[in-house]
This record gives C-alpha cells, structure tokens and sequence, in this order.
C-alpha cells in the first residue's frame, strides 16, 4: 500500500497519462487541421506564386513605364515646354525632334509600349510618337481614344493616373467598326513632376500593351486549371491569362468586392462557382492600387489526404512508445530532487513521516511551518514601508514594477481600483538648493510633500516623493483624464514652491496613462519637456507637445550662423560678435532643434571661446584663471547664458584693446587696410610689411598677439570672407570669385573655402538659399 502511495508512483501515473493525452490532443488536432484547413497549403502556394508574379509585373512592366516617364522628362535635349508655349508654330523643326525622340523611346522599348503622346491642355495640342501633330486635339478623329486619360488628369489631384484596359484600333481614323488593333492600358503623368493632373502645363503619356502584362501571367502562373487575372479598383479586369478573362468579371464579382474592400495587401477567399470549391487568391499591385488576381479548384489538394492521414497515425503511435519510456524516465529524474528535499527537512526538523503520510505531505507541512515564519517578518516589513514606498515609486518611474500588483496594497501608495487614469508632473528644485541650506531645503521639501499628499480632490490622489536628482515627482492618479485638473494642479504646485523656495520653479507634465505600470512612459514625457526649461526660463509650465517633436528632430542648426559667430569672435568685431551670438540663441529657442543638440552647440561655443582666450595668452584683470566650462554649466537658462557670454566677450575685447600699443594698433590697422583694398594682389608678408614700414618679422608677430592668429590665416580669412560676400550675391562663377579674391588657381580656392568652412563654394551657395528667398539661379561648377 505504501508502494503505490509513494510520491515516484504518482509522478509516473501523471506522467503517463500527460503522454496519453497529449498523444490523443495530437491526433485530433492534426486530424482537425489536415481535413479542416487542407485549402491552407493551396492559398500558401498561391500567395507566394501571386507575390512573384506581382513583383515582377512591378518592375518589369509598371516600374518601366514610370522609368520611361522620367527619361522624357529629365531629357535635357526635349524642348518638352514647346507645346504649351506660344511660338510653338514658328519651332515646328523642334516639334519634329521631339516627335523623333518619343518615337525613340517607343521603337526603344516597343515590346512593352505602343505610343507615347505630349498633351498641353490649355492650349489643346496632342504631339504623339505614333499620330504626330494634333491641334485641337480634345475634337475631331481619334479624340476618343485619349479623352480617358486626359480627361481624367484634369480631374485627378494627383500627379499621375492609370487608367483601365481599352482597344484602339490600328487606325484610328477609320469609321469602320473593328479592325486590327490591341487593348492599351495608359500611364499619364503631369509635367512638371510635382504638380497636380488639374495644375499641369503639360500631360505626359504612355500607352502600354496589355498583350505585356498577359505574358507574364501565363508565364508565371500555373496553368492547371487555373485563371489569373488583374482587377481596376471599379472592380473591372484589366488584363487575364486568357484572352476570355475580361468577360469573366461577372463571374468574379463578389470575389473582387470583398478583396478590394478589405484594407489588407494579400490575402484569400473562398468562392464556389459553377457548384464547385474555388480558392481566390489576391495580392496588391502598390504602384497602381490594382490587385492581381488567382482561381484555382480546391480539389487539387484532396490527393494528399490519404497518405497524410496514415503518416498522422504512424506518428501518433510512435509518440506514443516513446512518451511511455519518457515517463519513466523524467519520473525517476524528478524524484531524485524530492527524496534530496526530503531528508534536508528530516534533518532540520528530526521528524519522519507516519505510514499513511508520502513525500508530499511532509513538505507540505514544512511549508506550513515557514509560512508562519515568514509571518512574522511582515511586521518587520511595515516599518520599512517608507522605504518600500520609495523604492516602488522609482520603479514605477524607470518602468520596472514590481511583479505584485501595487494597488493591491493600499498602505504603501493609497492607489483604488476606481484610479485609472495616471500622470506625472516633474518641477525642478536643483536652482533651490544654490541658496538655501541642506536642512532648509530639507524642510522646505517635506513640508511640500506633506502638503500636496493632504489635498483631497473628487476621485483622485496625489503622491509626491523627492528624486534623487534633486527633484521632485508628483503623481496624479484620477477616475479619467482631465486637462482643467491638470491646470489647476500646476498652478497650486507652482504656487507652494515658490512660496517654500522663494524662487521661481518649473514644471513639466507627461502625458495620461490608462495603467499605474505604464507610469514611466509619462514620467519620461515630463523628462524630455524638462530639458527645454533651460531654453524656455519665461515658460512656467511646459507641457506643449511640439517640444516632444523637436527631440526627435535631426535638424542642424546652419553652418553660417555657427560660422559667423566664430569668424567675428577671431576678428574682434564685438557688435558684430554679440549679434551672432544673439542670433545663435533665438535659432535654438525658435528653431525645432533637440535641446541635447543645442547644448552641445553651447558647450562648443564655450570650449571655441576658450581656445581663443588661450591663442592670445588672455588674464582677465580681476582673477588670474578662467574657468569657462564650470561657469557655463552653473548656468540657469538661456537668458543668463547670454548674459554671462556678452559680458565675458565685451571684457576681454576691452581688455585686449587697452592691451595694444597705440604703434602696433596704428601698424595692423594699416596693415588691414592695404590688405582690405589690395586682396586680388600679392600679399606675402614682406609686401604689405614694407607697406607699413615695419619689419616682415614684427608684423607677424603683432597678428600673433593681437589678433590671435597668424598672418597666413588672417590674409585667408578676409579672402574667404569675401569670397562668401560674393558667393552670396549670385552673380559670379566660382572661377571669378577665386581671381577676385586673390587665387590663381580655382582648385586651390575650393579646397581652401572647405577647409576653413567645411563645405565647398557649390554646398554653401544651396545653404544660404535656403535661408533666404528665392533668388535668380546662377552656375557654379
């Protein structure tokens, strides 16, 4: 009785019957699904087959023609705005090299295309590769069969239009009925590219043979008792593997329908036609929004079945064998850690199990026993809950909660169930703790937390917890989500913390949550909109979602305005010098630029600034060391930085300039004046020295310590200020900048303006324009 009571006889009863019934769930499930789901293979197959021959369709036939589009339209030798021009009558020889070049195109490419047709629609003029010159083009023979296309561009607020499947005979002035003649699918597209069919000067068109789109369906689809076709979005067919497959479209109606109302890209109905099983099968065409059609018998897939269902038996029975053997096994192997947890508890305890007791039931006592013990502990735990209560606000936050739900206890955050809407509202207290005391602000923080926690809105609760950051967490947890309660939540938060801080504070708000574990995603919205508080000091409470774009944006700010700033700053042009740095300011705060970005931008700024001070060997008078980066990263906002950066750069222009000697001021003003009048001409050293009857050596050395640069880059600054000047002005080529400036070879001049600017004359030209309007195009090569 004993034996079979024993713990290793029930794991094997359980193993065995585990086998059993996962045998018999293996069976009646690939039953189920080999005689349920059989057509699932055939649509598979189909859909791959319907995939490839859709890709190829696209860039052998429909990727082609817009390929053809954009050769007529990128060909610089087609005079293609001669038709919707007036004095198209007087360039008729033009009309005709035209007229040659699309029949070029046609004779190029003609197993694909019939024609090619120029349409200007205000004026009516048809110049087509296969009818030549039509005036009056929408009257008259043949009009019919372009008005689809043209009539339809004019309608389209779109650049381009397919349109459906239409025969145009041979002869298309012929009134005889029929005639010889193929059915032409036509891709009409505007010119110039961007405007719409109803906006454009002129239509460019291509007339396909659908005989192209036919081949690659009977080359590429099955042909056992299968039909391929593609439908139009009305619903009509386009082109078929067979040539009856136009005239089949009511067959396929409903099929048709339902693919083309569904919002997916391929997929596969059912359908039974003529009293049997068809699988229909679809897959879109994206260039033209058409949808390719297959029918195939779900029959073909019946053959299988018998061998599938003994292979489904041979392996049920297999499994079988094997999972009998298992089950001995695991049960043995997983024994072995019970009789090991066995005598570990007779060792601790000193107790046995009495005859009708097994292995089970003298763990399950021990777990009984240290249950009670861990009891005891909770207590231990309660005193700690302000610790508790901390570390699942911090986990909250970086969107690691606990696995226990927390608003199953109440005691530690005082979250309901009818709390479901949750947001984060993030102030900044790090300025607070430059002016006051460590027990101050202490004081100051706690009295706030306290305060906050006590109000009691209708349906929600406040918790409030200091970061360790240095700043301070409010959590509004509401019945729904409320904007007006937000407000006035802010405006109360703002109003304690000034009052306890004497300061101003701001605030940032994340986004509402529907659940207290995605509490991090708001948590991480009131971050990011924290980081433009430093751009944005006159802002109390950020919560503008603009500024969630802009740190996700992968804009620059200019070369010029960072250039300028650098390039005055050198010079010591000190007006100058503070506009640009003004004007480098109110691009961050205006433009859409991450505030990561632009505070590197700043820190570059302040590090070039230093560089500048080290060049000249600069000592401020008041205190003999400069420590720039500290001093900026002290900062508050945007607005001291300015502040701070125009008074450093005023004092040290003043101080260098009282610095300098009325002879050597009086020499490298003049030396900057011949150089300024003189810059196409040679201005080597021992020129302009003996210009200003000073030594070439003394010269050199003045630019040194009082420009802070050499000669050499001095001589190449001016060039390259100048060159920009007139590179700006849009009236010269790069060759004439170069001599005007002072270079003699045109390949030495660009390789120096991208040395001192980083891009070439060519890149920096598109840079300004795109900061200033429109201009007249000029070439630089």
């Amino acid at each position: 009785m004993r034996k079979w009571n024993s713990a290793f006889a029930a794991l094997a009863a359980s193993y065995i019957s585990v086998v059993l019934i996962i045998v018999f769930l293996l069976c009646s499930a690939f039953y189920l699904y080999f005689s349920n789901h059989y057509k699932e293979e055939l649509q598979s197959r189909n859909q791959l087959i319907l995939e490839n021959t859709a890709r190829t369709i696209e860039t052998s036939v429909l990727e082609r023609v817009q390929q053809i589009y954009l050769e007529i339209s990128l060909n610089q030798q087609a005079a293609l705005g001669l038709l919707p021009d007036a004095s198209l009558p007087s360039n008729l020889s033009k009309v005709s090299s035209l007229q040659d070049m699309l029949s070029a195109q046609v004779a190029s490419n003609s197993d694909l295309i019939q024609a090619v047709h120029l349409y200007a629609p205000r004026e009516h003029i048809l110049l087509s590769s296969l009818y030549g010159l039509k005036f009056n083009a929408d009257q008259g023979a043949g009009s019919a069969y372009w008005s689809d296309w043209v009539n339809g561009m004019k309608r389209n607020p779109r650049n381009n239009l397919w349109t459906e499947a239409r025969f145009v005979p041979e002869d298309i002035v012929s009134s005889i009925p029929g005639g010889s003649g193929s059915p032409l699918i036509t891709y009409a597209h505007s010119y110039p590219f961007r405007s719409s069919g109803a906006d454009s000067e002129l239509l460019i068109a291509i007339d396909l043979k659908e005989s192209a789109v036919r081949d690659i369906l009977l080359n590429m689809m099955p042909a056992r008792d299968q039909t391929s076709f593609i439908a139009t979005q009305s619903g009509r067919i386009l082109a078929g593997s067979h040539q009856d497959a136009v005239d089949q479209a009511g067959t396929y109606a409903a099929s048709i329908a339902n693919a083309l109302a569904s919002p997916e890209t391929s997929g596969s109905l059912s359908q039974e036609i003529s009293g049997s099983a068809y699988v229909i099968s679809y897959q879109d065409l994206p260039s033209t929004g058409w949808k390719l059609f297959n029918a195939s018998p779900a029959d073909l897939f019946y053959e299988k079945w018998g061998v599938v269902q003994r292979l489904i038996l041979s392996l049920c029975l297999f499994a079988l064998l094997v999972g009998i053997g298992l089950s001995g096994i695991l049960a043995k192997i997983n024994y072995s850690p019970v009789k090991r947890l066995l005598r570990t508890i007779k060792d601790l305890s000193g107790s046995a199990p009495g005859p009708a007791i097994n292995e089970f039931n003298l763990i399950d006592s021990a777990f009984t026993r240290l249950n009670d013990k861990v009891s005891s502990l909770e207590d231990t735990l309660l005193a700690s809950s302000p610790h508790i209560r901390q570390n699942i606000i911090m986990n909250l936050l970086q969107g690691t909660p606990p696995q226990a739900k927390v608003t199953g206890d109440p005691e530690f955050l005082g979250l309901s169930p009818e709390h479901t809407r949750y947001c984060c509202l993030l102030l900044n207290t790090r300025g607070a703790y430059t002016h006051m005391s460590l027990s101050g602000m202490q004081t100051a923080m706690t009295g706030i937390i306290e305060g906050l926690e006590e109000i009691r809105l209708p349906g929600s609760r406040i918790i409030a917890e200091e970061l360790p950051d240095k700043q301070l967490i409010v959590i509004l947890g509401t019945r729904e989500a409320s904007g007006i309660l937000l407000d006035q939540l802010s405006e109360l938060i703002v109003t304690e913390t000034r009052k306890q801080f004497q300061i101003g504070i701001q605030l940032s708000r994340g986004c509402w949550v529907d659940d207290i574990r995605r509490l991090h995603h708001s948590y991480t919205e009131a971050q990011t909109l924290m980081k433009y508080a430093y751009f944005l000091p006159e802002i109390t409470v950020l919560k503008d979602r603009a500024l969630l774009e802009k740190d996700h944006s992968l804009e620059e700010l200019p070369q010029p305005v960072l250039a300028r700033f650098k390039d005055k700053l050198q010079t010591r042009q000190l007006e100058e010098a503070l506009a640009a740095l003004e004007q480098l300011v109110a691009a961050m705060r205006e433009g859409s630029y991450p505030a990561d970005y632009c505070h590197f931008i700043l820190a570059n700024t302040v590090f070039m600034y230093s560089d500048v001070l080290k060049s000249v060997r600069y000592t401020p008078v008041l205190h003999g060391h400069l420590d720039l980066y500290n001093e900026y990263i002290a900062l508050a906002d945007i607005r001291h930085f300015q502040e701070w950066f125009d008074a450093s750069i005023s004092t040290f222009i003043a101080d260098t300039e009282k610095r300098n000697s009325d002879r050597a001021l009086s020499a490298i003003e003049a030396a900057k004046e011949y150089i300024g009048k003189h810059l196409p001409e040679d201005l080597s050293l021992d020129v302009v020295a003996s210009k200003v009857f000073i030594s070439p050596k003394y010269l050199s050395k003045l630019f040194k310590e009082e420009l802070g640069i050499t000669y050499t880059d001095y001589i190449t600054g001016r060039r390259m200020e100048q060159a920009k000047l007139l590179i700006e002005n849009n009236n010269m080529s790069i060759e004439q900048v170069a001599t005007s400036v002072g270079y003699g070879t045109t390949a030495y001049f660009i390789k120096r303006f991208k040395e001192i600017y980083g891009c070439t004359p060519g890149n920096y030209l598109r840079t300004v324009n795109t900061l200033q309007p429109p201009q007249a195009e000029i070439s630089l090569s």
